[in-house]
Parts: structure tokens; C-alpha cells; sequence
């Protein structure tokens, strides 16, 4: 909509993902986990859009996406960027 505030977090949000995803179509290698750290990465991205934004959803899928990725480091520097987008929406809510 024209003249509609957009969230800076959500943005952020929008910006890292869509980095990570990036660098992850990019990156050359294949390794175990690819297609989980793809699919949580397309699942951050619909919440973003849609504006649903649960706190532990989201931190569940920085979760997935770190654990699939973590040992590439070539794409550290992206995981390190979603989680500090992730880190904006506050803590996960305690069970």
C-alpha cells in the first residue's frame, strides 16, 4: 500500500533472508542438509510477507537453518546476519 509504514524489523528480516538465500543458491557445494536450510529459509520468507511473526516460529526456523548450514562457512557471515534479524523481535517466549 502506498504510504504504509513498514516495520524496520520485518524488513530487516526480509533483507536477511533474502541474502541467505542467495548466497545458498550461490554456494557450489552440496552438503546433507541443503534442502532443510532451503525450505526454512522459504518458510521465513512467507512469514515475513504474510506479517506472521511468532517469535518462537521463527526462532525455531533460525534454529533449523543454523543447524543446517553451521558447518559451511562460507555462509557464516549470512547465518550471523538472520539470527541478528531473528535476535530484533525479542527472546523466544519460555515454555
Amino acid at each position: 500500500m502506498p504510504g504504509s509504514q513498514v516495520d524496520p524489523r520485518v524488513a530487516g528480516l526480509r533483507s536477511a533472508v533474502s541474502r541467505l538465500r542467495r548466497q545458498l543458491a550461490a554456494h557450489p557445494g552440496d552438503f546433507r542438509d541443503r534442502s532443510v536450510a532451503e525450505e526454512e529459509l522459504a518458510a521465513l520468507a512467507g512469514m515475513a510477507a504474510a506479517g506472521d511473526l511468532e517469535v518462537s516460529r521463527l526462532r525455531r526456523s533460525l534454529l533449523l537453518v543454523a543447524g543446517a548450514i553451521g558447518s559451511v562457512s562460507a555462509l557464516g557471515q549470512g547465518v550471523r546476519e538472520l539470527r541478528e534479524a531473528v535476535d530484533l523481535f525479542g527472546p523466544s517466549p519460555r515454555v
